[in-house]
């Protein structure tokens, strides 16, 4: 039986299990999707060496960066970003050679075109980790300026303390990159001033569980249009699907 899976910790907000798992049976796929919970990812040599059948799997938080070292080759678009969010598995000869793409970017971008309806305000990226690093250079094919915003100021991002009034009326994407508001921390959400928001602002959030996320909800309340991860989830994961079986 082909076995596929992701590997994040931890897996318990994941949709990937259930949504793989329905397209096996939808299909009539004779294959499998596991869960790789793993508290570091030292562990990863040894749960890959128990799974002889593994044909691919997703990477999540907190390990997109993690596991590039564990790979044999990267495809040129992740390297571009610095982070991997899926790995092709090619076994030939008694040899096993994993690949790393990054999937991410393909999902958010075709997703984000049709939220942002030809429109292309200037960004706010909050968050630094690796899903920010795939936002930022698809925001760059859509040719879309950003800022990135984290907790600690430096040469390439500014401090969610300096986001003022100016920051916030002169870029009107504000996308969430971070897992704060994530099932099951519901109650907590990026520290941006949302009194200043209002209904020429568009929030994304990477985030689909909650579909509405505390930063949704207090966006939505100023007036702001908002959009949540779960389209480019699903699109990233058909790109997967692609990819684990060339």
């Amino acid at each position: 039986m082909d076995t596929y899976g992701i590997l994040g910790f931890p897996l318990g907000h994941s949709f990937s299990k259930k949504y793989f798992s329905d397209k096996f049976t939808e299909e009539g796929l004779d294959a499998t999707f596991l869960n790789f919970e793993l508290p570091t990812i030292q562990e990863f040599p040894t749960v890959f060496n128990k799974h002889s059948k593994l044909k691919g799997f997703c990477v999540t938080i907190p390990y997109k960066q993690a596991i590039i070292p564990f790979l044999d080759e990267i495809d040129p678009l992740a390297k571009r970003i610095g982070a991997v969010n899926s790995v092709q598995i090619i076994r030939e000869n008694q040899k096993v050679k994993l690949i790393g793409y990054n999937t991410d970017i393909l999902g958010f971008t075709e997703s984000l075109r049709i939220f942002l309806d030809g429109t292309k305000p200037k960004a706010l990226i909050l968050g630094t980790g690796g899903v920010s690093k795939a936002v930022a250079t698809g925001l760059e094919e859509m040719g879309i300026k950003y800022q990135f915003v984290s907790r600690t100021a430096s040469d390439k991002c500014i401090s969610y303390h300096m986001l003022s009034s100016e920051w916030v009326s002169n870029y009107h994407l504000i996308i969430n990159c971070t897992p704060l508001g994530t099932f099951p921390k519901n109650h907590t959400c990026p520290d941006i001033p949302y009194q200043l928001l209002t209904k020429n602002h568009f929030l994304y959030d990477v985030v689909y569980n909650p579909a509405e996320t505390l930063f949704l909800k207090k966006g939505a309340e100023q007036g702001a249009k908002t959009h949540n991860g779960l389209q480019m989830l699903h699109l990233q994961a058909e790109k997967n699907w692609e990819i684990w079986n060339r």
